[in-house]
């Protein structure tokens, strides 16, 4: 795998990854795994191992949940392209995903915002998929707000060596074989990792870091964001203040876990 410094070069320019953010995602590799599961059992691919949680271990410190695997592991990023793709947005990569849907989780919130748009746009607006509803027997579920996680609230996510503001916009069904993890709207994925992202082509490597922020100051609201703008760069730009505060809580440390490092090190890769 290249390094993360170079895995962003075809995305948009971004900001660095403050000081605080990079040790933080650094002693989350160095300690293997998360200690407090809120829940677990999820898989970052169809082919690969269930061990992939919704992590509380910093909600007592820094207030967010993350996404974590075994070994380093963070999570991956596949492409979601549900909502409403409006004329003028839509370039055709999303034309060979084989599970798009017409609306996003919180539609009825984003149309009552009043803002001239019924949903989120998958080209325009960087959501990430967080959390997991189903019925199946057996399946694996967990919802953000039974942790003060507000859905359309800002999310930071460390991607490619940069860091990107993002909003909780949609959830992970159980339409598919496996509960997943690690998804994210295509304008988020290509700002991340470059115009190869489409449909049925994500990112694999388990590196990307998804902290989300419990708590209503973390909701941007009508007022609060540019929900009716027609590039992800000026969504971005307009909840870039919130994120920034948002990621001063975060202290850098990893905690205060007795677990030690998994063996064999961690699987991804540290920012340097």
């Amino acid at each position: 795998m290249p390094p993360l410094a170079l895995l962003g070069a075809a995305a948009v320019s971004a900001r660095e990854v403050p000081a605080t953010i990079r040790s933080f995602y650094n002693s989350l590799g160095a300690a293997g795994s998360c200690c407090n599961k809120l829940a677990t059992g999820f898989y970052a691919s169809d082919d690969g191992p269930d061990t992939f949680s919704y992590c509380g271990d910093h909600l007592s410190d820094y207030n967010v949940v993350y996404i974590q695997g075994v070994g380093g592991a963070l999570a991956d990023m596949d492409v979601d392209c549900d909502g409403a793709q409006r004329a003028g947005s839509d370039d055709g990569r999303c034309n060979s995903s084989t599970d798009t849907q017409g609306e996003t989780a919180f539609r009825s919130t984003v149309a009552g915002y009043g803002r001239g748009i019924a949903d989120l746009d998958p080209f325009v607006h960087p959501y990430v998929v967080f959390g997991n509803e189903g019925s199946k027997p057996g399946w694996k579920t967990f919802d953000p707000r039974a942790y003060g996680v507000e859905p359309l609230s800002v999310v930071a996510v460390v991607c490619g060596d940069q860091l990107l503001y993002a909003i909780w916009g949609d959830t992970n069904g159980d339409d598919g074989a496996k509960p997943m993890v690690g998804e994210a709207s295509i304008a988020l994925a290509t700002a991340c990792f470059g115009s190869s992202m489409s449909g049925n082509n994500g990112h694999d490597a388990t590196d990307v870091l998804y902290l989300a922020f419990a708590g209503s100051e973390a909701v941007p609201g009508a007022d609060g964001a540019a929900w009716d703008v027609g590039s992800f760069e000026e969504f971005e730009a307009s909840i870039a203040a919130l994120g920034d505060r948002l990621v001063q809580r975060v202290g850098g440390r990893a905690g205060d876990s007795d677990e030690p490092p998994r063996e064999g090190g961690w699987a991804g890769r540290s920012l340097g």
